[in-house]
């Protein structure tokens, strides 16, 4: 693969209130998700690539992520500077509600490289709405992260499946799949 021209980091949902384990619906996977998006920032920064911070302002009276709240702050991890735009969503796609297409399409920008919460809700929804838009997407496997859900049948699937299946959904069909160490030496080059 060549080294993509300017690719921006869109860090999503990287929010204090997907700390509460118990709402989120228990066990999380990838523990380490925020300390490897953290090393993306940190490279982004230092080579002074765009970056763009997504954060959701839940509707929903009962949400950590309620606007208000103490779990609708960005993490300190992965907190935005000054100078790096914040852009509030109320839905699962970084793109519905925000000028993000606006934005990269204005700075040329072709190519994403796409972390956060949860794997299958915003992270995927953005990912295949990127795709669809005509973006070239990456999605580093380890610096996002997701909970165990229950079907509708009462079946309980692990956090680290649910994580992998929608992984595999969205390799070579909407992003290519990478760990963070391959991002990072894909863009290094």
């Amino acid at each position: 693969m060549t080294r993509p021209e300017k690719p921006a980091l869109i860090l999503i949902d990287i929010q204090k209130g997907m700390d509460d384990l118990d709402y989120w619906g228990g066990r999380r996977n990838n523990p380490e998700a925020e300390e490897n998006a953290r090393q993306l920032l940190d490279y982004w920064r230092a080579e002074q690539l765009p970056v763009y911070h997504v954060k959701h302002n839940s509707t929903n009276p009962q949400s950590r992520l309620r606007p208000g709240q103490p779990g609708n702050e960005i993490k300190d991890i992965v907190k935005p500077q000054r100078e790096e735009p914040l852009l509030q969503k109320h839905v699962n796609s970084a793109f519905i509600g925000t000028d993000l297409q606006q934005r990269l399409e204005a700075a040329c920008i072709k190519t994403l490289v796409i972390v956060g919460l949860t794997t299958e809700h915003c992270v995927s929804t953005s990912v295949r709405m990127a795709a669809n838009l005509g973006f070239t997407v990456y999605l580093p496997s380890d610096a996002t992260a997701t909970f165990d859900k229950v079907g509708p049948q009462g079946k309980k699937f692990s956090a680290e499946t649910v994580h992998e299946v929608e992984l595999a959904s969205l390799h070579q069909e909407f992003a290519t799949v990478l760990t963070t160490r391959e991002v990072l030496k894909l863009v290094a080059h």
